[in-house]
């Protein structure tokens, strides 16, 4: 069967390829978008959890004050009541004046702005109370910090961030409870591993730049209700077709422009223009063997994934009060209390707690040493005993472990250049998706702005031109003084 269809088709219904739909249905684009999957959401999706009887999100995502395009983009469909900003996080690690190693007391560590300091000196105080380093320890990360702001980086001979802080003096100990927490939660990758340019991103957007850039902003709602209803809603009251369980085979591109897609059921759609928005993995497959351009998109094959780690535990009894934790030396990294956190948390299966451990390869496949599911499970669990001593006391309900083994692209040195534009050479075919070029790593700010980016082009080729991308976020006087932003 071969059908004529709208002016645009997207592949793909994760994040990218949501975005683009959004910014070009507002402008009153026809758009189809075809996602292989029965919801949309992509890697941002949820799913229901027999014994519990609830939804749970397959992995816990957040966004930051940094992430202004990803923020935007949830005001813009309704979203944004759906995310509680923490102005205040809890880093809880051992007291650096108590008995040392496992036994060794554990205090939270309360991190906030000062208010009546501006940036960057509003975070000094939470960074100077923090109980795990000694005074000469954090002395030698404030000096780290602004030597990492101040860094010029050849993309042709980047180092590792591993490399560079062993480079600039900073101690085993400050690597490990400080730049370890930071950087592998916020990159989902091991120190040894991660760029010097990515992780000076992490600390110049999140916490040197602007006052409320570190805030974190976690959903209230599974993410199956933010992606799969509000956003299919809106961009169905504004005309787009909207197509699930619907793969698509092959776009066929005939010389240098793109004629139409072959869905899998072998309905061939005309179009003009495609913007193919799915994860880096499948796109060659999805393309023809030759077409302009095809070696240079090769590249992406080379990026490497990072896999993420969440523990579901349900109990029956609180442990903890708090709505979120981020733990120091230990394997669970961050907590988040679900029971506390959703909008419609039911206690009727046992008070939800989500552990996250990103970067988790010593947990998946072969490198899993020997350790069993239940025995990761068992050893995050004594670890919030340790903790918080009710969880001694208290019976484990549920638990499961789920790994999404391609969570995020390695942000390795070298990894820019990978990356490719969302404009292609093939006339009519655009690309979308954390992975293109953004100058985010891959989260969802970059989904986003992959989206938008991809929209920006298009508008430009159909003679309606407009920049819709926020300009950079402005940095504070003392930042531009102090880090030269």
């Amino acid at each position: 069967m071969r059908t004529s269809q709208s002016e645009v088709v997207i592949i793909g219904g994760g994040l990218a390829g949501l975005a683009c739909a959004v910014t070009l249905a507002d402008r009153e684009i026809p758009v189809s978008l075809y996602e292989s999957r029965p919801r949309l959401g992509g890697r941002a999706s949820s799913f229901a959890d027999k014994q519990s009887e609830q939804l749970i999100d397959n992995c816990q995502h957040v966004s930051m004050g940094c992430c202004v395009e990803f923020n935007r983009f949830c005001e813009t469909v309704g979203i944004a009541n759906s995310f509680q900003r923490a102005s205040e996080l809890y880093f809880i690690g051992p007291d650096s004046i108590g008995p040392d190693s496992k036994g060794r007391n554990l205090k939270v560590n309360r991190f906030a702005a000062n208010p009546l300091l501006p940036a960057p000196l509003h975070l000094l105080p939470a960074f100077g109370g923090l109980s795990y380093l000694s005074w000469p320890e954090k002395i030698q990360l404030a000096r780290g910090l602004k030597q990492l702001a101040l860094a010029k980086i050849d993309p042709d001979k980047e180092p590792t961030i591993a490399g560079w802080l062993a480079e600039h003096g900073q101690a085993s100990t400050v690597i490990n409870r400080f730049w370890n927490v930071v950087l592998v939660s916020a990159l989902s990758e091991s120190l040894d591993r991660i760029s010097l340019s990515h992780a000076r991103k992490v600390f110049v957007d999140g916490f040197l730049r602007a006052r409320d850039s570190w805030q974190v902003l976690i959903p209230t709602v599974p993410l199956e209700h933010l992606y799969g209803t509000v956003i299919q809603d809106y961009l169905k009251q504004r005309g787009t077709k909207i197509s699930l369980q619907a793969g698509v085979e092959n776009i066929r591109i005939d010389g240098q422009q793109v004629t139409g897609i072959q869905l899998r059921d072998g309905t061939e759609i005309d179009c003009p223009r495609v913007v193919l928005a799915v994860p880096h993995q499948r796109v060659v497959d999805l393309l023809p063997a030759e077409f302009p351009g095809r070696e240079k998109m090769t590249r992406i094959q080379q990026l490497e994934s990072a896999p993420i780690t969440s523990v579901h535990l349900w109990f029956d009894r609180e442990i903890t009060s708090l709505p979120h934790a981020v733990f120091v030396d230990t394997l669970s990294q961050w907590m988040f209390n679900r029971s506390r956190l959703m909008q419609d948390a039911k206690t009727d299966a046992g008070y939800y707690y989500q552990i996250v451990i990103s970067a988790s390869h010593e947990l998946t496949g072969s490198a899993r040493q020997g350790r069993s599911q239940s025995e990761i499970i068992s050893e995050v669990v004594a670890e919030l005993a340790m903790i918080w001593p009710e969880a001694n006391s208290a019976e484990l309900l549920h638990s499961r472990m789920v790994t999404e083994h391609q969570a995020v692209f390695s942000v390795q040195p070298g990894v820019e250049q990978l990356r490719p534009s969302q404009r292609t050479e093939v006339d009519g075919l655009y690309l979308a998706g954390d992975w293109t070029s953004t100058g985010w790593p891959a989260t969802m700010e970059g989904a986003v702005r992959s989206g938008i980016q991809a929209a920006e082009f298009l508008l430009a080729d159909l003679k309606k031109p407009e920049s819709i991308l926020l300009p950079p976020a402005e940095a504070s006087f003392l930042s531009k003084i102090l880090f030269r932003l």
